[in-house]
């Protein structure tokens, strides 16, 4: 085997193209059976010939068959060195950066097996189980040993109390903190009584909290589903999380997340701030304490309402909340004659292709990119390059540990001189 691709896959050449082999490793010798689809050659994995030094037994008795984890089998070292990569390659061949003046900093990690306080498994009518890696197939699931303790034995515990529902019930989402666990359940049609009753028998089993998340219609809460943690930083703020609206899904690593991002955007306590796609105010809290003024926008009203009652009782005074899409919203502060110093943004995987130009329009000096995917954190630098934007430093954050998923935090700085754009 050649490489590594950018989804984690073994590479090595085969009739003169690219053929891709899950759960091979770069270096090694392998047998493979083919299974060419269309253009692409992909390959099953059938025996290890030579391994890889970096090869290690994997720590579930499911790795290599279920979807959730797919580098169990590569030391944690080996991982963190190939995600670099990965966003190295992106950053320079997709994106066409020059990265000779950036600062590359280590990749900060906390912990690797058993991390993930979040959880979505699918529901086949009897179990709860994770894809299989591009399938629609499940697995079952019983025991995770990548998830945290509370939540590790909730598949195979759930599983039984779910049967009632049969395929009434679609999906299911676990959330942990500290020892406290909330369960979403996501139902097709209406919340029936026997869903309510379902939901009633998980929170006597030892769940705080049920939320019954129907096709349309209101939600149902039975029992406490809202669990409650602190702000990253950020002690005398709380955070508020609930099982069906996101948040990042290893715990541990996030106040490290949140103090890169904050340590590369160098706010001062005169700044005033923008922040998109706030979430839950996962960094909107720690930002607060540094800035005069926060502006939070966040699109998912869950979202903000759970960032909202958290400042109240916070106390926290400089953070105005402002629901709606980043782009738009930016637009009209621009219209309006706002101009921020900082900007920080966290968008979802797709990224925020209007970044570059919001952040000249509104004349930010430095911002950050908060990414968990390469290719969109390639193309959204590139526009900020071409917008006077130049890039300064990269680090990793190891969120996502046994798999190739990454997060990156990359900082920019408007380039000396570079002309100011003129409000709309």
């Amino acid at each position: 085997m050649d490489r590594l691709s950018a989804d984690g896959e073994g590479v090595a050449a085969w009739n003169g193209r690219a053929l891709f082999v899950p759960g091979a490793l770069p270096a090694e010798r392998v047998r493979v059976a083919p299974e060419v689809e269309g253009k692409v050659q992909r390959a099953a994995l059938v025996e290890v010939l030579h391994p890889s030094p970096d090869r290690v037994a994997p720590g579930c008795p499911l790795a290599g068959r279920c979807g959730g984890c797919d580098w169990l089998h590569l030391r944690p070292s080996a991982q963190r060195l190939a995600r670099k990569e990965a966003l190295l390659a992106a950053l320079t061949r997709l994106g066409g950066l020059d990265l000779s003046g950036v600062e590359w900093l280590p990749t900060v990690a906390e912990g690797d097996l058993g991390t993930r306080r979040r959880a979505d498994l699918h529901w086949d009518g009897k179990a709860l189980g994770f894809r299989t890696r591009r399938t629609h197939l499940d697995v079952p699931v019983e025991h995770c040993p990548a998830l945290v303790g509370p939540l590790s034995d909730l598949p195979g515990s759930l599983a039984p109390l779910l049967r009632p529902l049969g395929r009434t019930l679609r999906s299911v989402e676990l959330l942990a903190e500290g020892p406290q666990t909330a369960v979403a359940l996501h139902l097709q049609g209406a919340v029936r009584p026997r869903a309510q009753e379902v939901a009633l028998a998980v929170v006597r089993a030892g769940v705080r909290g049920v939320v019954l998340v129907p096709e349309s219609g209101p939600l149902v809460d039975v029992g406490r589903p809202m669990l409650r943690a602190r702000a990253p930083l950020r002690q005398d703020v709380p955070l508020f999380l609930r099982p069906e609206v996101f948040a990042q899904a290893h715990g541990a690593a996030t106040p490290l997340l949140v103090e890169r991002a904050l340590a590369l955007l160098r706010p001062e306590p005169q700044h005033e701030a923008l922040e998109l796609h706030a979430g839950i105010g996962t960094f909107t809290f720690a930002l607060a304490a540094r800035v005069a003024t926060v502006t939070a926008v966040e699109s998912a009203g869950a979202a903000l309402r759970l960032a909202s009652a958290a400042a109240a009782e916070g106390r926290v005074a400089n953070v105005r909340f402002v629901q709606g899409d980043a782009a738009r919203v930016g637009e009209g502060l621009a219209q309006e004659g706002r101009r921020f110093d900082v900007l920080l943004a966290d968008p979802p995987r797709t990224g925020e292709p209007r970044l570059a130009e919001l952040a000249r329009g509104l004349e930010v000096e430095r911002l950050v990119y908060v990414a968990c995917d390469a290719g969109a954190l390639a193309r959204d630098a590139a526009r900020l390059v071409e917008a006077d934007f130049q890039p300064e430093a990269v680090q990793l954050v190891d969120m996502f540990p046994g798999t190739h998923h990454l997060e990156a935090v990359m900082s920019f700085s408007r380039r000396p001189g570079a002309e100011r754009a003129q409000a709309a």
